[in-house]
């Protein structure tokens, strides 16, 4: 397994849309073995393949306090969404920046698993925001872009100046 860089913000190549995947074959497990591995390392809860630079329909995820249980989804398809609700978020591509975003309080997405198997999941929580999130990155977009045009600029100028201090 290989421990992936993830693409940072406001990197163009985050907001690529993901292609659907044709084929779930070994080189598509690979894939999912070592961005589950990123995430982990990295750490956090959920990663799209686009932040890996792999701009097909991919997200791995595991919100559990024990990091035991990756949940994998391919193609997801949002089926259902109800309720609102505000929560704070942060993302491996915008380190270190959190706010709050809306979202769907519930959803029901179906997706294929990592053998190429259909399931639907309905979610709450912690587990319906990180769905949301990740399948925000497979259509190009990043969460701070939900955010007020103000908020992005402080959070860009925030980000260049953290660069900076590690060059």
């Amino acid at each position: 397994m290989a421990i992936l860089p993830i693409l940072q913000y406001p990197d163009e190549r985050l907001h690529k849309v993901a292609k659907k995947i044709e084929r779930v074959d070994d080189s598509i497990r690979k894939l999912v073995r070592n961005m589950a591995e990123t995430m982990y390392a990295a750490p956090g809860i959920g990663l799209a393949a686009t932040q890996v630079d792999k701009h097909i329909q991919l997200i791995v995820l595991d919100v559990s306090e024990k990091h035991d249980d990756l949940k994998v989804f391919i193609n997801p398809v949002l089926l259902e969404s109800l309720g609102e609700e505000e929560s704070e978020e942060g993302c491996l591509s915008v380190p270190g920046i959190y706010e709050k975003v809306r979202r769907a309080e519930r959803i029901s997405v179906g997706a294929l698993d990592e053998n190429g198997k259909q399931f639907t999941l309905d979610a709450v929580g912690l587990l319906a925001v990180c769905i949301q999130h990740e399948m925000d990155h497979l259509q190009g977009h990043v969460f701070v872009e939900r955010l007020s045009h103000l908020k992005q600029t402080r959070i860009r100028a925030k980000l260049k100046k953290q660069r900076r201090e590690t060059l």
